[in-house]
Order: structure tokens, then sequence, then C-alpha cells
């Protein structure tokens, strides 16, 4: 049966005896996702509806408990997603559609899947850093760069998944020092989002900095931020022993789910090829899927190799990442 719902998906046929409405809770604005909602309406006929949930989306999910009309949460960072799981707002999904998501991008439980995966990369000064001069995540806690980073907080949550996944790597303490050494290379304190970092390497406050990849080609698309972006080259450091960290936007079922066959449809087109392209392409982000190349302009910015850290592993380090970052006051 799914296979027949996938193949016509697929092949753009409407489904108008399924046809009915499917409810997204979601923590990315819903223009972002209007490419991928349009073409999976127009193949089944089954409209989507997004409501933008920023802030309290367990807490929401948790009073309305089985009278929620949310059928699908769409969020970002593999955080949210352990999050919503641990709360027990999800079900599991045993769906061989779902299997194209890699398995360390998808929960071990299959409560959520990655739909695409971004880099946590440095932005690098064109003029004042030398190629070759980053390699590795460990070598910003060096002193050569005393005063040449610049970071977003790193109680964030894309900086807490990254502090996870060295911890995965190098256990307690040598995570607190690396934390302390890069506190102490900072040129500022940690403030802003990944593009107010750039900017500031822009007006030459700072050197280096962590960010997202997608946020490269969001700053190339807007007038004002399309200097920064061209004052600063992408590096993707890796761990001494693994790769580049990655993280996903990524989509789980509610536990209510009240249009569960129908949630179930949208879910399988979201990790189709078409819908892969689309939503990669749009937010300038990497598919999950094998099958499907990344844009011309993501690919300009090189090939690297994604860690091999699992996200539900790193999910479950969060808590002591954000531990450890309070330890050592690293925002204050």
């Amino acid at each position: 049966m799914r296979s027949i719902i996938l193949a016509s998906l697929l092949g753009a046929t409407a489904l108008p005896a399924l046809a009915q409405d499917v409810n997204i809770y979601s923590h990315r604005q819903p223009e972002l996702l209007k490419p991928l909602t349009d073409a999976f309406t127009e193949a089944t006929g089954i409209t989507v509806n997004t409501a933008f949930v920023d802030k309290g989306m367990v807490e929401r999910l948790q009073a309305e408990g089985d009278r929620s009309p949310a059928d699908l949460i769409m969020t970002v960072d593999v955080a949210r997603l352990g999050e919503v799981k641990d709360a027990g707002v999800t079900q599991p999904v045993e769906d061989e559609a779902m299997q194209v998501v890699p398995e360390e991008l998808r929960d071990a439980d299959n409560h959520w899947f990655g739909l695409t995966t971004r880099a946590r990369i440095v932005y690098a000064s064109k003029e004042r850093v030398a190629d070759g001069e980053v390699t590795t995540y460990e070598d910003l806690a060096d002193p050569k760069w005393q005063g040449r980073i610049c970071t977003r907080p790193f109680s964030d949550d894309y900086n807490v998944a990254l502090t996870a996944a060295y911890l995965a790597h190098h256990g307690e303490e040598e995570t607190k020092e690396w934390l302390q050494g890069i506190k102490s290379n900072l040129a500022k304190k940690p403030e802003g989002s990944d593009r107010a970092q750039v900017k500031s390497i822009w007006a030459g406050e700072c050197d280096i900095s962590l960010g997202n990849t997608y946020y490269m080609g969001k700053m190339l698309e807007d007038p004002e931020q399309k200097e920064w972006a061209e004052s600063v080259r992408i590096v993707f450091p890796t761990f001494e022993d693994g790769g580049t960290h990655v993280n996903v936007s990524g989509v789980a079922m509610t536990k209510a789910a009240p249009n569960k066959e129908a949630a179930l449809q949208l879910m399988e087109f979201l990790v189709s090829d078409e819908a892969q392209r689309i939503y990669a392409e749009t937010n300038y982000e990497f598919p999950v899927s094998d099958h499907v190349e990344r844009s011309e302009l993501v690919k300009s910015w090189g090939e690297f190799t994604p860690d091999n850290v699992a996200l539900s592993e790193i999910s479950e380090l969060r808590p002591q990442a954000l531990t450890l970052i309070e330890e050592v006051n690293f925002d204050g």
C-alpha cells in the first residue's frame, strides 16, 4: 500500500478519494515550506495547513493532548526533535519509504526523520585568514585565535549540538577545556545570530565565526547582506577523529495525528526525490537522499565528509553539553 501511495505522489496523480487536510506545527516560517506543500497538494489534492509555532511547541501539544489538531511537527535541530520525542507527544512511524533517510539521520525508534542537512562550519575572512589556517574544531581553542573569534551564544541549539558532538568524540574533561579555550579566544561577548557574526567579520571585529552553511545562501540573496557574505569563505572543519558536524531539519508525527493516513503520505512525499530537490534548493540545504544532487550554489561551497556520530546520540548528550557550557559561563 505504501509503495502504491508513494508512486502516486511521484506521478503527480490526484487522489480525490483520500483528499483531506494535513495540519503542521512548524518551527520554520510557513513560506519556507510553501513550495513543498503546494507541490504535495497538487499531487494529491490534500490541503496542508501550517501553523508557525516558534516557542512552546511541546507545552502546546501536551496541553492539547488527544484533541490536538496537529498531524506533523516540522522543525530544525536534533535537539528540538529529541525534545518532542522525550515529551511523549510523537509516535513511531514504521514505513518502508522513510528508510531512504540514512540511519544516522533518523531516530533509532523512528519517531523523527531528517529531511535536509546543514553543516556547522567556519566562516573565515578572505583578507585575514589564509587557506588551510582552519582545519579542525579542536583548533578553535588554539591561542593563535585569541581575540579573533565571533559566535552566537553557545547556549543556542546549534552550538549545543556541536558541543554534544565534541563530547561524543572527546569526553567531558576535554570538552570543558575546549569550551574554555574558545571562550578565551572570543573577540566579543556571544550575541546575535550566525549572520550577525559574518557582519562582524566584514566590519573587522573578528576573523572567523561558527555558522550553518545555508546562511551563506540567505545572505547572498539579501542586498543588504550580500557584501557580508562576499567578505568570507566557507571552511569545512572536521573533528580530529571524524568528519564535519551536520544537523538536520526534520519531521515527526504527533501522537494525536487526527489525519494519520494523509500525514503519512506527506511524510513519504517529503523524502521523495521531487520534494528533496525543492526543499534543498529553496533553503540552500543538503538533501538527505543520495539520489538528489545539491543545488549549483551549494555545490560551489565544496565537498566535505559528514561526521559519523549519529544524531540520536547527539540528542541524548545535549543536556550534558548544555551543563558544560553553563559551567564555564561561556555566554557570560
